[in-house]
């Protein structure tokens, strides 16, 4: 009967001392991990958001870059079937094709500063989330040892004195990009000029 009540006994012992059971009895630290983890909910879906609004980013991106192809094409096709010797009046066109290339420049690198300051933020959200997982980890593994102060404090610093370390770059595909078409949009200028006044 003694060994039968020391077997129950032992049997309910490591119940009692499982730290997701300590969790539900303590009220402060239960309450912690629900907040923790609707947090964590809140995060990921901010996350999703951000991937989300990413890809419609770079699908309009990818539209104006066809269009700018396009559109010079089509304005290239149309001068070549145009009078000739109508040297004069090529300003006309050329500044047309200015102001419209210019126009899509700014639209494409707008757009690129959007990609990229979504992208910060995505990262950003990962990086709390991380954060908080393993402080989630950290009290379902702990239990009651988990100290509430020192932790929550320690998440807090973690969060505020989170710096970007990144080296400073002179030069980024953004502006190798913009510079592309810019280079694209005077060699199309030219070309109209030779079309016309030839």
């Amino acid at each position: 009967m003694a060994d039968h009540q020391s077997t129950k006994s032992s049997l309910m012992e490591p119940r009692q001392s499982h730290p997701l059971h300590q969790i539900a009895e303590t009220p402060t630290h239960r309450l912690l991990l629900k907040q923790w983890l609707k947090e964590e909910e809140l995060i990921l879906n901010r996350i999703s958001l951000k991937e989300t609004q990413i890809d419609s980013v770079r699908k309009e991106l990818t539209q104006v870059y066809i269009f700018f192809f396009l559109f010079h094409s089509i304005s290239l096709i149309l001068l070549f079937n145009a009078e000739k010797g109508s040297c004069k009046r090529s300003w006309i066109p050329s500044l047309c094709l200015l102001l419209c290339s210019l126009g899509m420049i700014w639209a494409v690198r707008y757009k690129s500063d959007v990609e990229t300051h979504l992208e910060k933020l995505l990262e950003r959200e990962k990086e709390d989330g991380k954060l908080l997982g393993k402080c989630i980890e950290e009290l379902k593994k702990k239990g009651i040892e988990f100290d509430l102060l020192k932790e929550v404090d320690a998440l807090r610093r973690a969060k505020s004195l989170r710096v970007e370390a990144k080296a400073v770059k002179k030069w980024s595909a953004r502006d190798f990009v913009t510079l592309f078409f810019f280079s694209v949009s005077c060699v199309a200028l030219g070309l109209t000029r030779v079309i016309l006044c030839s």
